[in-house]
């Protein structure tokens, strides 16, 4: 029986005299280098070939490996596997949108500084400690700290996915600041919180929605993600009490609401814009364009307001609306309840007796958010007044 041999296309000639790859039997041009046949692209584009070995050749031939062949975990595959399972977790409200983006744009950054096709096996603590500097040319200790910290997030996701066989190595050169620097730094900047003063200005100057949320920052701690997700089912107008999980915990969280905070709540929700999307019917904040205010960090509708209201009052010092929480935090504590502070923060704590703690009583609550209040309003009832200008015109709601 004669076996019947397939017949191969015969091997095509070089385009030029000085194309510098040889047509391989695999169909395949390729070259040798530092003696081992590398492969490019196919035959029939020999332009395309040419392009690959031309990105290749100088990390080839300093006996670096890259992706040719296909055959190994690139930056970019890899970032592409982290943020389909990342986004897994945010579909199913196990990540948010804010930490999400906050992966993105890390990713976006890997891929540009070491290239998508570089193979994360050829990745050298001298790598990671060039990415390190160029980070804390524009990256305060914080920020750099907290990016690097996601950034070995993505790579031991390699390792745990089993992407990689070895834990990466980032050497010396890569690790976040020190608590050292981390607090010469605070001690250089203003305190990132607001006093008394600055924040009746914002409140007085302040339109609406933006007064109501204010207030809410100051009374409850709320960030910018707890505004943007607020339901109005969470509200309790009636009695002045707010029940709702801080989103970024999940921690029960309960705080009484200030009469000036449900006198603003209700003229808002009086003029509040019906929500082009149905989806955010039940939020209690809209924008004036009918969408949510829950937004990824590179384009946050609360972060631009209150930066231009507090250009306009000239409050200065780098602060944002998320110092509003710091405010409430420090005041807060003064009233000397530590656990009360916590719980209206919705901070998560650490001690095992937070596993049996079942509530803390509205007393307690009270206790600190009228201390605050007080510590907020005393101008205005040394004045006279018993509240703000601008609750008092809405008290009777």
């Amino acid at each position: 029986m004669t076996r019947s041999h397939s017949t191969r296309p015969p091997m095509p000639a070089k385009p030029s005299p000085d194309f510098p790859l040889t047509p391989h039997r695999n169909g395949r041009w390729c070259k040798k280098i530092r003696g081992k046949i590398r492969y490019f692209g196919r035959w029939d584009d020999p332009d395309g070939a040419l392009a690959e070995y031309l990105e290749q050749k100088d990390r080839l031939q300093e006996g670096l490996t890259t992706a040719d062949n296909r055959d190994g975990l690139t930056v970019h595959l890899l970032c592409g596997k982290f943020l389909t399972t990342k986004k897994r977790m945010m579909e199913s409200d196990e990540l948010s949108v804010h930490t999400f983006a906050d992966y993105a744009r890390v990713c976006k950054l890997l891929c540009k500084t070491f290239g998508n096709t570089r193979l994360v096996a050829d990745l050298r603590p001298d790598d990671f400690e060039k990415l390190r500097g160029k980070m804390a040319k524009r990256l305060g200790p914080v920020k750099l700290g907290n990016e690097i910290n996601r950034i070995r997030v993505v790579f031991n996701y390699a390792y745990k996915s089993d992407l990689i066989v070895n834990p990466m190595k980032y050497g010396e050169g890569f690790r976040r600041p020190s608590k050292k620097t981390l607090r010469k730094n605070r001690q250089s900047q203003v305190a990132k919180m607001f006093t008394a003063d600055e924040i009746r200005a914002m409140l007085d100057a302040a339109g609406q929605p933006l007064h109501a949320m204010i207030l809410l920052g100051v009374n409850c701690g709320f960030g910018n993600s707890d505004l943007g997700t607020l339901p109005i089912a969470a509200l309790d107008l009636q009695r002045g009490w707010l029940d709702y999980p801080r989103p970024k915990t999940a921690i029960a969280r309960r705080a009484p609401l200030w009469p000036e905070t449900v006198a603003a709540l209700r003229d808002w929700l009086r003029v509040r814009p019906e929500p082009k999307n149905p989806q955010h019917a039940g939020l209690v904040f809209i924008t004036a364009r009918s969408d949510s205010w829950a937004k990824n960090t590179s384009d946050n509708p609360l972060s631009k307001e209150t930066r231009k209201l507090l250009d306009r009052l000239k409050i200065e010092g780098h602060r944002n609306f998320y110092c509003l929480r710091h405010t409430l935090q420090t005041i807060g504590d003064e009233a000397r309840d530590f656990l009360a502070v916590r719980h209206i923060m919705g901070h998560a704590g650490s001690d095992i007796a937070d596993e049996y703690r079942e509530k803390v009583s509205d007393e307690r609550l009270l206790g600190v958010t009228d201390f605050v209040r007080a510590w907020l309003f005393a101008k205005d009832e040394a004045d006279g007044g018993d509240v703000l200008p601008f609750a008092r015109a809405h008290a009777n709601g």
